[in-house]
């Protein structure tokens, strides 16, 4: 469970933005769906200006995709998207596991452990959007507990895409079988005792698998 704390004054621009974010990553709003900055505006009883600023950090996210005298997207990943992510993913990964253990490996099994207890009810009562969250923090654990600001900053570059792809393609997949969820009690295990040849393999094929069920998914949409 990540420590409570308060965070600094948002502004509204970046509620909106935070919201927003949130519902793409929940399959709210679908991949390749219009995003009416009047509509949005409207649900939120703002004016479109701080609507507008947040669309603009989506888009800096790769969230969001617009497009002038047309309007605002969910992002829809090419193929090449898809591979080059994963193999973004599986050069940075593997590397914050390792100085996560060195870092701060008891914080890190404590971040994971709670991810994967939060993932079996999701599994049993098939939540795909609270599985989507907890495989989140599973992933996102390593990089919090890892010690280097630069590749926390590299991960987020891509957080909300992986996000928002594992909610719409891979999370109601992963809540009808148990698959993802073994993988993920198993990388746990190698992590906490520090196998981390076995973790980067197990990782690597978990990253590569996700990108196929990406493609194969986005293929039949």
């Amino acid at each position: 469970m990540r420590a409570l704390k308060l965070d600094t004054p948002k502004s509204l621009s970046q509620r909106v933005m935070l919201r927003l974010r949130q519902a793409i990553v929940d399959g709210e709003f679908a991949l390749g769906a219009a995003i009416s900055e009047e509509m949005v505006a409207n649900s939120f009883g703002v004016s479109r200006t701080p609507v507008r600023e947040a669309m603009g950090q989506l888009q800096a996210q790769g969230l969001v995709v617009i497009r002038p005298q047309v309007g605002s997207f969910v992002f829809t990943p090419s193929a090449e998207d898809i591979t080059a992510l994963c193999t973004f993913r599986i050069a940075i990964e593997p590397k914050a596991a390792e100085l996560a253990f060195r870092h701060d490996r008891d914080g890190a099994i404590a971040t994971m452990g709670a991810a994967i207890a939060a993932m079996e009810p999701a599994v049993a009562a098939k939540d795909n959007i609270a599985y989507g969250r907890a495989d989140a923090a599973f992933h996102e654990a390593l990089f919090a507990h890892c010690g280097n600001r630069y590749l926390v900053e590299s991960y987020q570059l891509v957080s909300g895409r992986v996000a928002a792809l594992r909610t719409n393609l891979t999370s109601p997949i992963d809540v009808r079988t148990r698959t993802s969820f073994d993988e993920h009690c198993r990388l746990l295990d190698l992590f906490g005792r520090g196998e981390l040849a076995a973790f980067e393999t197990l990782i690597t094929t978990h990253i590569t698998n996700s990108g196929v069920a990406y493609a194969r998914a986005l293929k039949v949409d």
